[in-house]
């Protein structure tokens, strides 16, 4: 009786240091080669198949399209940068519109976290269609914050809580429902008591600079 199989055979084929865009930092790699062969007795005999490529990062080991060794670490980290503060900048309009309603004190707040708390340049016309693509798509703020705080970092966490404090209190107090939410923002970004309680003193610091 013949055995007849296939089998895949995976091989390293370079090494190295690259930018894992899931670590966010330079880790060592392999670059591997996986290519199927037809089996005679078990022993591979025959290829029956291209080569597939892909980078193993050595840290996480998530696996990566080899394009990802042609990345700028720079202008990766800049990218990744721009999408945190627009996720920031969200939350906390999702955080001003939990009642309803926005006060001209409150888009004010919300230019001055952008531009300054944030480092995002932000106007009133952009400001605007962001608030009016939040009240059409009617997605809770923690509802959002849960889904996106998962590729955050924990200092991004903490930045993104200022943004949403400073923004519940720019009218200067909180009504029972914010501070709910705000308690709850603690859990959904994993913060224990004292980064949680260390982020709202540092976001009062900044709100009386």
């Amino acid at each position: 009786m013949i055995l007849i199989g296939t089998m895949n055979l995976t091989r390293t084929r370079d090494s190295g240091q690259f930018y894992c865009p899931g670590c966010r930092s330079n880790q060592e790699f392999r670059l591997r080669a996986r290519r199927p062969f037809l089996t005679l007795y078990f022993i591979p005999v025959v290829p029956i198949g291209g080569a597939e490529l892909f980078v193993v990062c050595s840290n996480c080991r998530e696996k990566w399209d080899p394009t990802v060794l042609q990345v700028d670490p720079k202008g990766s980290e800049q990218v990744q940068r721009d999408q945190f503060c627009d996720e920031a900048l969200k939350s906390a309009i999702l955080v001003v519109l939990h009642d309803g309603f926005i006060s001209e004190t409150e888009i004010d707040a919300l230019i001055r976290i952008g531009n300054h708390l944030l480092g995002q340049p932000i106007d009133r016309e952009v400001l605007g269609e962001m608030c009016s693509i939040a009240e059409q798509n009617q997605i809770r703020a923690s509802n959002y914050v849960t889904t996106v705080a998962k590729r955050w970092s924990p200092d991004q966490k903490r930045e993104a809580l200022q943004a949403m404090f400073l923004a519940a209190t720019a009218e200067g107090t909180l009504d029972d429902s914010q501070i709910k939410l705000l308690t709850a923002m603690k859990q959904t970004l994993e913060l224990d008591d004292r980064t949680y309680q260390a982020a709202i003193d540092e976001a009062l610091q900044w709100e009386h600079v």
